[in-house]
């Protein structure tokens, strides 16, 4: 159950977020009734969130799971519903996507790239940041400065998701109903 209330002061910012929600996915998104509590935040993540979904130096299956590997090492259920949700919607393997919270119990899902990446969301997300001189330089090898830049950003920016939504207490809002995707234990 959410410690906040999803139902913040129908202002004219909140019913065109609403309204938008609901246009582009069907439903009115519980982060962002949270967020209505607080006008500025609501817009500052706003324009933090449509600005960040133009990036483009990284990949977009690679940024997903980098996304998602966040997610689940915080073990946001709404954030993973979501992701499954928006993986499918990006065409992403099922199998894939299913796997993120326990990827390295099936690394032959895998290319050699993704496990690299899942792997930096992960250091990242630590409280006390995991990453390795020896893993950034490879992904910097790999992808290049301007998309490893891209790809901390992302992490960042999901970890800010995952633990707000975590801390106001929402849950699967029925994105993927019939989603295997298990919490990380």
């Amino acid at each position: 159950m959410a410690r906040i209330s999803l139902t913040p002061p129908r202002t004219l910012l909140t019913r065109m977020g609403a309204w938008y929600s609901r246009r582009t996915y069907g439903k009115v998104l519980d982060p962002g009734q949270a967020y209505g509590h607080n006008a500025r935040v609501l817009s500052t993540y706003v324009r933090l969130e449509r600005r960040a979904a133009k990036w483009n130096a990284l990949d977009a299956g690679l940024k997903h799971l980098a996304v998602m590997a966040a997610a689940a090492r915080v073990n946001c259920s709404w954030c993973m519903d979501f992701g499954y949700w928006e993986g499918h919607e990006q065409g992403m393997a099922a199998e894939k996507i299913e796997r993120v919270p326990r990827w390295r119990e099936a690394p032959e899902v895998f290319t050699e790239t993704e496990l690299l990446v899942m792997e930096y969301a992960e250091a990242m997300t630590e409280t006390e940041p995991a990453v390795t001189d020896e893993l950034a330089a490879v992904l910097i090898a790999r992808l290049g400065e301007a998309a490893f830049v891209e790809l901390t950003a992302v992490v960042a920016l999901e970890n800010w998701r995952s633990r707000v939504n975590s801390a106001f207490g929402l849950t699967s809002q029925g994105f993927s109903a019939s989603c295997t995707v298990p919490a990380r234990r």
